[in-house]
């Protein structure tokens, strides 16, 4: 499958998820966000950078804990576990991660 943006052809797997995260910029997340019927805010960006960093760091997609962890501790959101679902109704798997232009996660925890 793929994605077309500006007259760029980005390969993405069956399900959607970017083949080559390396290709992820702000304009690939808002067209993979609106292909998922979601409109970025603020915070949005504010878990899509942060698993951005983390990726950049550790090549591997953050797991919902360090993401929650993270609102939690940086942002002062009490209720982080509920506003990651909040944001991300259909899951940060299939959502959050392939907005922020991740390989879709192989069996790990999603809360």
């Amino acid at each position: 499958m793929t994605l077309e943006i500006d007259g760029r052809t980005l390969a993405t797997d069956q399900e959607g998820y970017l083949v080559d995260p390396a290709e992820w910029n702000e304009q690939v997340a808002r067209a993979l966000a609106a292909n998922e019927n979601i409109q970025l805010n603020d915070e949005h960006w504010a878990v899509i950078r942060f698993m951005r960093d983390y990726y950049q760091r550790h090549q591997v997609a953050a797991d919902v804990r360090f993401v929650i962890r993270y609102l939690k501790d940086e942002l002062g959101k009490h209720d982080a576990r509920s506003l990651v679902f909040k944001l991300f109704p259909y899951g940060y798997v299939k959502q959050a991660c392939k907005i922020a232009g991740m390989k879709r996660p192989r069996a790990w925890s999603t809360g």
